[in-house]
């Protein structure tokens, strides 16, 4: 019996996501990766220019963190995290709370980017439930995406890949994303629901909504909206899985801001992109509302690779790398090359516009309607960059640049002429 190839096992047994699995076929085989590059069975290379969902900030094949991960395997994998603790899990929130404002003292541990939000949510609900408040409502802005569970999906865009399971959604007030021309607007919108007392939370990716389109607001309006729910005692969680770790140009999006929020989730880049590990770190304040002798008042929520060794020993690793000059010295190098490319694009006919924050690029093609998810835009430029070697998922009709730090000069000028020869040929 002939061995069946790679391709056609997939084809027989992998779903796969974001993905219509009739249509979208000639998936790339992906066999190794190092640095910026990901190598394919047939001998072909792409340039990682996405990060590989945004989560791999150092590169692919890091040798520290790959050590870092082979000591802890030989001390210790995993153990069950709830009645005991384990060594790397305690470094990595103790670490985690250095680098944070020093309201931030408690650590949660989860293992991806929406179960930190749902966490985040339990804890925002159960906060005023522990304290007898009847607040349940969530204010969050129109065009977020904080993650594809239940209640992460409640608190972000309604339609789009959603539409299917909105009649399951708990109910939730919208604010229009904030533009230069309605942050007035919005900021008395939301003194309004405010002063009913019924909102346990606000929740946003803080500056730049990701999935939406790499969408930018200024630290000034989320300064004024943070502020202004805390004076209601409104909890305000910043979803920093894809801004946090050096994307906005600095380490946290919230160390742009002067308002700091109530509870921050972490993911993505958190260990470098190499095992999946979630974070929701909260006040002392909210903690302590989960103190009681009373068992039903805890946070009673977990998972089975809660804590996990190999994970935290990752995010450790990465943590080390953060902390060098050089790693300093490569965001700011990459969000230099952004400014200058934006700046070289600025004005093209074929551009509705063009953004930059920090690390992060966003290049939006005028399509002469509204922006779209699933503007047929998409299909032709994910085409265009893999023929030209280079691994980009638009966002619709928004083209995207957030690579690995590091990125060489030479490699970033790869990625500039495929953007230059896509919008000659479109």
């Amino acid at each position: 019996m002939q061995e069946k190839s790679l391709s056609e096992l997939d084809e027989a047994h992998v779903w796969h996501p974001f993905t219509q699995m009739q249509t979208e076929k000639n998936r790339l085989e992906i066999v190794a990766a190092k640095d910026a590059w990901l190598y394919t069975a047939d001998g072909k290379k792409y340039l990682d220019i996405n990060s590989s969902w945004w989560v791999n900030v150092h590169g692919h094949g890091n040798e520290h963190i790959g050590n870092a991960i082979s000591e802890q395997f030989l001390k210790l994998d995993h153990a069950i995290f709830a009645g005991a603790t384990n060594p790397k899990a305690v470094e990595l929130a103790a670490r985690v709370c250095q680098i944070l404002p020093s309201k931030f003292q408690k650590v949660f541990f989860s293992d991806n980017g929406s179960t930190a939000v749902e966490v985040a949510l339990k804890m925002a609900f159960q906060y005023f439930h522990n304290k007898s408040e009847a607040r349940q409502r969530v204010l969050a802005l129109d065009g977020a995406y904080h993650g594809d569970t239940f209640g992460a999906m409640s608190i972000g865009q309604r339609g789009y890949f959603n539409e299917p399971f909105e009649h399951f959604f708990f109910d939730v007030d919208f604010l229009d994303f904030p533009t230069k021309t309605n942050e007035e607007q919005l900021l008395l919108k939301a003194k309004n629901l405010f002063e009913t007392n019924e909102f346990a939370c606000l929740i946003v990716e803080p500056l730049v909504q990701g999935s939406a389109g790499m969408r930018m607001y200024s630290s000034k309006f989320l300064d004024q909206l943070t502020n202004l729910a805390q004076s209601f005692d409104v909890k305000v969680i910043f979803d920093e899985i894809m801004t946090g770790w050096g994307r906005t140009g600095t380490l946290f999006a919230l160390d742009q801001c002067e308002v700091k929020p109530d509870i921050i989730c972490l993911s993505k880049g958190l260990t470098g992109g190499v095992l999946p590990l979630g974070l929701t770190i909260a006040t002392n304040e909210i903690y302590n509302a989960f103190l009681s002798e009373e068992r039903a008042k805890a946070l009673l929520h977990g998972h089975s690779f809660t804590g996990n060794a190999l994970a935290c020993s990752a995010a450790c690793a990465s943590l080390d790398i953060f902390e060098e000059q050089e790693t300093k010295d490569k965001i700011k190098r990459l969000s230099d090359w952004n400014l200058q490319f934006l700046n070289e694009l600025a004005n093209h006919p074929k551009l509705l516009d063009v953004r930059q924050c920090g690390t992060i690029l966003a290049i939006e093609i005028e399509i002469h309607e509204k922006s779209s998810y699933f503007s047929s835009i998409r299909d032709k430029a994910y085409a265009h960059f893999v023929e030209n070697g280079i691994l980009l998922r638009p966002c619709g009709n928004v083209l995207f640049f957030n690579p690995p730090f590091c990125l060489t000069e030479e490699e970033y000028g790869i990625a500039k002429s495929a953007v230059h020869s896509f919008l000659a040929k479109i």
